[in-house]
């Protein structure tokens, strides 16, 4: 089908239609004038009729009717080019000159002649109509106007002040309501300086690259570039990132500027943008009265996003299952080991939000309106400037440089709009991670030095070597933490003990004041004692920290691991070590107890699993080398053809994969029931240190596996078979009570010290 297109004005054999509007608008601009000279003739003498009042116009305003006359002759000249092409095509061929002289004018100045003739023409009926009202000449009458305007003053002064007065009020409301959630410190208020932040030296270092341009622009400008006026400082929680946004205004001794999360989240829509528009108006001044402004956006990724829904986060317990409280199987792991269980568990049970994913936002614009002020047109600054030198042809002054440094902090930079990181707006992005080891020793000293403690250089060494996830917000808490309990126990001074029990409390939580009874006691020890056993011998890229058996809020007891170095990659042996720490504790029981297993090893087994699915499907440190993940995504294995087939390729694939996980799990859990087994007085030994002492250290563990004396467990004494023999005769009864469900016959064996 061939489109036709709308003709050309030249191509057009008649003329464009006029509007019902165009057409009389004239006409009724001069029948409105002729009824009114007559109702003003009527007025003056009450004994003319409405005839006669129509008739005496018309001869007296002859002028007036010659007009119409005109203007119906030319809507008929109009009406017939429409309607007639030769007739249109003659006069464009011999008064074609007429259109030629108005195209010799440019658009502006043909728009300004017709605007002044049809003010003209205005202005010529009003004085007439006011002639006629005065009884005075058109021209005489005009100039008696203002006197008219004078006397119906009072009533438009009223209307007017209720119109203000209403918009006043719509102002105070919104001007009230974009009031808050931005605080303003100036220079002598701020005493963070770069000195208060430790262990992030790499991210200071480029941070006062950027404060330098902004004390100095001219480094950077003169040689053709700009200053860098945005800076996204994004990481995990607690890391310092508001800290060092505070210490970038202590250095360069400018305004700073606290945006709150929450400000741009408003009731009304519209309040968002009203208060982007005033923060920025604010900052233009602040910058342009002290050289410069730091403006920090905290938790930005409450600012939202134009783009599509995204996955959110959700807190779920993945400890609990529905048999019972399980073992913390998790704490165990390695920290990669760790991330992986828990981005599993989260990535299975995620759910979308809905569509709108800018309401985050505050409300519809207040996005937009920021993204629009970080890199928009600046218009020229002051009324004189703007309006005055524009009306006496002057160009106006272009707007100052303002020294505006953005700066933002988020946990999640991927909810971010791409826009707002884009170069121009937020030009530099540096993560704010976890501190390295020499980081957290720095953290440490630095807390440590406000308060009276105890602690040698090698102990702070080996504290930070046990806490290597620790943030800055985490050392500082952990250091008030020991402080409180120096002081609950009449002292002053924080001793090494002071600080592991506080990092036991906050790693742990406070255990829950409830005895196991005796077979259910022993049964935990044996579980954790075989994690210990384990993690001793066949994983060397993470230290025990702690073992106990103390019932916590979701977990009977646990062995936790740290890796003793930064380590960045991870090894098939590294993985396969966890493994065979996971499923130590179904070996264990099952070897233990005749067979018989608890509940209590749901989250091993999982932890297990997850890892052994993505060495064998991600990793390539299974049976295959191939990935399943892209297997998935390229439907590589599933042949074409219907629906039905293709899940058939699908389901093939998970079933092979979940064979190969199955096979080295297998093959894992037999070597670890061989490592238990050759080891099994060693795991019952830390199992009765465990029921003796709850809870012990990593060097306790150590000092049982090895038969030393340790911090608070004297592992001398397992060294003598007497004792191991005494160990396996109670176990033995507890095995017996556990089928019967009683109470063991033997108590636990007491030794005492060597």
């Amino acid at each position: 089908m061939t489109i036709q297109s709308r003709p050309r004005d030249t191509d057009r054999k008649t003329r464009v239609h006029l509007s019902v509007y165009d057409r009389t608008k004239f006409l009724m601009l001069f029948a409105l004038t002729f009824f009114v000279l007559a109702w003003s003739s009527m007025a003056d003498n009450p004994l003319l009729s409405f005839s006669d009042s129509l008739s005496k116009t018309a001869n007296d305003k002859v002028w007036l009717i010659v007009l119409a006359g005109i203007e119906i002759v030319r809507q008929i000249h109009f009406g017939l080019a429409e309607l007639l092409a030769p007739y249109h095509g003659f006069w464009l061929k011999y008064f074609s000159f007429v259109n030629r002289l108005l195209g010799k004018l440019s658009d502006w100045n043909r728009f300004r002649l017709g605007r002044v003739i049809k003010w003209l023409v205005f202005v010529a009926m009003l004085s007439v109509i006011l002639g006629a009202i005065y009884k005075e000449t058109p021209v005489r009458a005009l100039f008696l106007a203002p006197k008219a305007l004078w006397s119906v003053l009072p009533m438009i002064g009223q209307l007017m002040f209720a119109v203000v007065f209403v918009i006043i009020q719509f102002a105070a409301i919104f001007w009230f309501l974009s009031r808050g959630g931005v605080d303003t410190y100036f220079p002598d208020d701020i005493r963070t300086r770069f000195s208060d932040v430790w262990g992030q030296d790499h991210v200071l270092n480029r941070i006062r690259e950027n404060l330098l341009f902004l004390e100095t622009p001219e480094l950077i400008e003169k040689h053709g570039g700009y200053v860098p006026g945005g800076i996204l400082l994004w990481g995990p929680p607690g890391t310092g990132k508001t800290l060092m946004a505070e210490s970038m205004a202590g250095e360069t001794g400018k305004p700073f500027v606290f945006v709150d999360p929450g400000a741009f989240t408003n009731m009304f829509m519209g309040i968002g943008v009203l208060k982007v528009k005033s923060l920025f108006r604010k900052l233009r001044k602040l910058a342009l009265r002290y050289g410069g402004v730091v403006v920090f956006f905290d938790e930005a990724d409450a600012l939202g996003n134009r783009g599509i829904s995204r996955p959110a986060m959700h807190s779920a317990d993945k400890n609990a299952t529905v048999f019972g409280t399980p073992c913390n199987g998790g704490n165990y792991l390695s920290g990669p080991g760790k991330s992986l269980v828990l981005s599993s568990t989260i990535s299975s049970n995620k759910f979308m939000m809905g569509g709108a994913a800018g309401a985050g936002g505050g409300g519809m614009g207040t996005l937009q309106a920021l993204l629009t002020e970080l890199s928009g047109l600046k218009k020229p600054r002051g009324f004189l400037n703007r309006v005055v030198r524009r009306a006496l042809g002057m160009r106006p002054k272009s707007p100052p440089k303002y020294r505006i440094l953005v700066v933002m902090a988020t946990n999640m930079p991927e909810a971010l709009d791409e826009a707002l990181l884009r170069p121009g707006r937020i030009d530099r992005m540096y993560r704010v991670g976890y501190p390295s080891k020499a980081g957290r020793v720095r953290t440490y000293e630095g807390y440590l030095e406000k308060v009276a403690h105890s602690l040698t250089a090698e102990e702070v060494d080996k504290l930070a070597t046990i806490t290597p996830y620790a943030t800055g917000a985490i050392i500082k808490d952990t250091i008030n933490e020991a402080l409180i309990m120096a002081i609950r126990n009449d002292r002053t001074s924080i001793t090494w003990s002071d600080v592991i029990k506080a990092k036991q409390l906050k790693d742990l939580g406070p255990a829950e004041d409830v005895e196991y009874i005796e077979r259910e006691r022993h049964a935990v020890a044996v579980h954790e004692a075989c994690h210990g056993v384990m993690a001793h011998l066949v994983r060397q890229h993470m230290a025990i920290d702690l073992a106990t058996i103390e019932k916590g809020s979701d977990y009977l007891g646990m062995v936790a691991s740290i890796p003793p170095d930064d380590q960045f990659t991870r090894w098939r042996t590294e993985y396969e070590s966890d493994i065979l720490v996971s499923v130590a504790s179904l070996a264990g029981e099952r070897m233990f107890f005749d067979g018989d297993n608890s509940s209590g090893v749901s989250g091993d087994l999982e932890s297990a699993t997850t890892i052994a699915s993505f060495m064998e499907g991600h990793w390539g440190m299974g049976s295959t080398i191939s990935s399943h993940a892209s297997n998935r995504r390229y439907e590589v294995g599933a042949p074409g053809g219907n629906r039905g087939k293709k899940d058939d390729g699908t389901k093939d694939l998970r079933m092979a994969l979940g064979d190969r996980i199955e096979n080295n799990l297998t093959t894992l859990l037999t070597r670890a029931e061989e490592i238990l087994r050759e080891n099994r007085f060693k795991v019952l030994a830390l199992a009765h240190a465990l029921e003796t002492h709850k809870t012990i250290s990593g060097d306790d563990v150590t000092a049982v596996m090895n038969g030393e004396k340790g911090p608070l467990v004297d592992g001398r004494p397992y060294s003598i078979q007497a004792n191991l023999d005494a160990i396996w005769n109670y176990h033995l009864a507890a095995v017996v009570a556990h089928k019967k469900h009683e109470s063991p016959d033997l108590p636990i064996p007491v030794f005492e010290a060597s």
